[in-house]
């Protein structure tokens, strides 16, 4: 086998190596960051009812209605999602900024609807 052949073949190896390691680290890495929330709603509260979230990291909301439509927002940072039952309700943001802020439904769900309420809490 002719040297340059032997030398391109050892470069190619070495670089198709290089590239699987660095590609399931960038995979495993990108995964990693989001943090995955479970929230049930029903009528007429979610559980939990406070949840805490880093500013900057990927947040994904996985809600599951227990009973029937609802609604879930976070005015404050521009989150709105209808809840349908059956299935998981997925919401995703990264929140921008640190604070207490509320949501709520505001899909109107009976009486009892107006304190259908948690809080977010978004630290450093």
């Amino acid at each position: 086998m002719n040297m340059n052949r032997k030398r391109l073949l050892q470069l190619l190896g070495a670089t198709a190596v290089v590239t699987l390691i660095f590609g399931v680290r960038v995979r495993s890495g990108a995964a990693a960051a989001e943090q995955v929330i479970h929230l049930t709603a029903k009528k007429f509260e979610y559980s939990p009812s406070e949840i805490t979230v880093k500013k900057g990291q990927p947040v994904v909301i996985e809600i599951v209605s227990l009973d029937r439509k609802h609604g879930f927002t976070i005015p404050d940072l521009k989150v709105r999602s209808d809840v349908k039952p059956g299935g998981k309700n997925i919401v995703r943001f990264t929140p921008d900024k640190t604070g207490t802020f509320n949501f709520h439904c505001d899909l109107f769900c009976g009486s009892g609807h107006e304190g259908m309420a948690g809080t977010l809490v978004v630290v450093e």
